[in-house]
């Protein structure tokens, strides 16, 4: 439960971190401080960053599970380890990615539009898939795909695409 404190604590300061310079250069052109720093376009990234450290934070508790209820062949399969490894990794790259989109990166930006879209398809297809995958596990990736729907719905809006847009 430590780490989940930990990780907790790590996203938080992560989140009150997210400051840039005067101006972000990143590989897609450079984005002003007062376009980045616009009020509407900063909750739109921090509710980002957030939704996403919940994802990050739930895959974690999930993988926690997974090894602990690893004896119980009926609830734990090579699957669901599989699915478990992945969702994590997912969730990292993720978060790493919205954390270098709130900095002003262009790239970033786009690689969160298309993983978290990617992800969010990949769960509806678990979720609603019969007998794949263990009901406890299902309920856990809704919850998450929730999240992502969050995200996706963020991302492709009107205030980050404008922001973002190519110049």
């Amino acid at each position: 439960m430590g780490d989940l404190t930990a990780l907790a604590g790590a996203v938080r300061t992560t989140m009150v971190d997210m400051k840039v310079d005067s101006t972000t250069t990143t590989n897609g052109g450079t984005i002003r401080r007062e376009e980045l720093h616009h009020p509407d376009r900063l909750r739109a990234l921090r509710t980002v960053a957030l939704l996403l450290g919940a994802f990050l934070a739930t895959s974690a508790c999930t993988l926690v599970t997974i090894v602990l209820l690893r004896h119980h062949t009926t609830l734990v399969t090579a699957a669901v380890w599989i699915r478990g490894g992945f969702a994590l990794g997912s969730a990292v790259v993720s978060y790493a990615l919205a954390v270098r989109a709130t900095a002003g990166s262009r790239a970033a930006y786009r690689r969160l539009r298309i993983v978290s879209a990617v992800m969010l398809m990949a769960i509806v297809t678990i979720v609603s898939l019969p007998g794949t995958f263990p009901l406890w596990l299902k309920i856990e990736q809704g919850f998450c795909g929730l999240l992502l729907l969050g995200v996706v719905v963020i991302v492709n809006g009107r205030q980050l695409r404008t922001l973002f847009a190519a110049r």
